[in-house]
């Protein structure tokens, strides 16, 4: 990726743009999916060897392909460059727009679906996946790529649901501030190809499930809902998450219905640990917010930076933790610590936001994403901090509903916002970031990276001329 796309107008004017966006790039490329999965898997003649484990392919009948995520499409060429003709067909699900070229091919297909509410597409393609797993056996090998997004894109309602009905679910969990563990939770046990589902269908076969995690500490059974993993949550701890953010009464009845029989016993859990359908099943991480956060710290100090890592775990209301990094930068200001001038600290993870009340009755919300809300809750607290900025980034390229990966703040963002009649806090109390941000050209703006590993925040403190 070019350094150029990961800078805004603000930065492309200050002398220290292209030193900022060389640490961005260096991070993202840390995470690239189809270096990660070269870097993962090779062939020698017909030995497949994954990580430290070999896979004799003359042993095996077909080699097939199946997954879910943004990162998808670069996953799967690596796959296919590497197994050639020993690749015997497959599905991969991304979010539209990300299937780049050759969606199809010979030997597997790309298909894109909704994100983050899941949509027909979804459902469909979904539908061919399961269709390829029917007829396995126990000489095939399953070959199953996970990416951020999975969740979503990989779609089938357990009996009695419909689509509808998650697509409300899906919205109300995204506006309480619920986090990713407590969202899959409630997917998994609303849904037949989440918690272990694809572990089931693939049974007998042999299954490897690359991943590329998007989820904080990498807990394996909620990267895109634990499809090949078993699973820890339970019924009860899925109609729990209702309760604890008090919107039982928004969610449909049929899923009501439906959590409520599982936690009777009416229903079958999802698979646990220990069920025999895992017995041939092997779960690789092979990139995370870590990697890339290392990736950071390094280019960093090749640009003169003193660095650190400040935390891979960051989590909490998005407008708090703006507000927490944004006191580090103060006391960087203040007295050169936790480190001296030229300094870069980095903090990876995903916060999440709580929607409140918009503009008018009409407009309930306004427009943005967890990175662009860090974003502006920090512009108050670093206004006429000399050489200071706070960069907020989605790995994936997209935050929230926005073409915007996130946002940077600097010390002069408060006057210039002003000038244009601009309150932070006025736009803070809509979720209206993304309106901010973008008239003063301060919105970050790559494109899809097709990678997908969590968010990013950077705090940097240049020299003072």
């Amino acid at each position: 990726m070019e350094p150029e796309r990961l800078m805004t107008a603000s930065t492309r004017r200050a002398a220290w743009g292209e030193r900022l966006a060389r640490i961005l790039v260096a991070a993202l490329e840390a995470v690239d999916p189809e270096v990660a999965v070269l870097n993962a898997m090779q062939r020698q003649g017909e030995q497949l060897i994954i990580e430290d484990q070999a896979y004799d392919l003359s042993q095996f009948r077909r080699v097939l392909l199946v997954g879910a995520g943004k990162a998808g499409a670069p996953m799967a060429r690596a796959v296919a460059e590497i197994l050639g003709e020993r690749l015997s067909g497959g599905v991969v699900i991304v979010k539209e727009g990300y299937a780049g070229t050759g969606a199809k091919t010979r030997r597997y297909e790309i298909l894109e679906a909704g994100h983050p509410i899941p949509d027909e597409r979804g459902i469909e393609a979904t539908r061919r996946i399961k269709e390829i797993l029917s007829s396995t056996q126990q000489d095939d090998l399953v070959i199953c790529l996970i990416s951020g997004g999975g969740s979503a894109l990989m779609t089938s309602p357990a009996a009695g649901l419909g689509l509808e009905n998650l697509q409300a679910l899906t919205s109300t969990l995204l506006a309480c501030g619920a986090n990713i563990n407590e969202i899959n939770a409630l997917r998994k046990h609303l849904d037949t190809i989440k918690g272990g589902g694809i572990a089931n269908l693939a049974a007998p076969a042999t299954l490897v499930t690359l991943i590329l995690s998007d989820v904080v500490g990498d807990p394996l059974d909620v990267i895109a809902s634990g499809p090949t993993v078993p699973d820890t949550s339970t019924f009860e701890s899925a109609y729990q998450v209702l309760n604890h953010y008090g919107i039982a009464s928004k969610v449909p009845e049929p899923i009501m219905r439906h959590l409520k029989r599982g936690c009777r016993g009416d229903l079958a859990d999802t698979p646990k640990p220990g069920d025999p359908i895992f017995a041939r099943v092997r779960n690789t991480v092979i990139g995370s917010n870590r990697k890339a956060a290392q990736a950071a710290l390094q280019q960093a100090q090749r640009e003169g930076f003193h660095s650190m890592l400040l935390t891979t775990y960051l989590q909490g209301e998005a407008r708090q933790a703006g507000r927490m990094l944004a006191s580090i930068a103060k006391q960087i200001a203040a007295s050169d610590q936790p480190l001296p001038r030229p300094a870069c600290i980095v903090a990876g993870g995903e916060t999440t936001v709580t929607l409140r009340s918009g503009h008018t009755e009409t407009d309930k919300h306004g427009l943005g994403g967890r990175n662009q809300e860090l974003a502006l809750s920090a512009v108050s607290d670093l206004s006429g901090l000399a050489n200071i900025a706070l960069v907020t980034l989605a790995t994936d390229g997209g935050d929230g509903p926005t073409d915007a990966a996130g946002a940077i703040v600097t010390g002069e963002t408060l006057e210039r916002a002003r000038q244009a009649g601009f309150d932070p806090n006025e736009f803070l109390s809509c979720n209206d970031s993304y309106h901010f941000f973008e008239p003063l050209g301060d919105l970050l703006k790559p494109g899809p990276t097709q990678t997908n590993v969590n968010d990013l925040a950077f705090i940097f403190a240049f020299e003072l001329s």
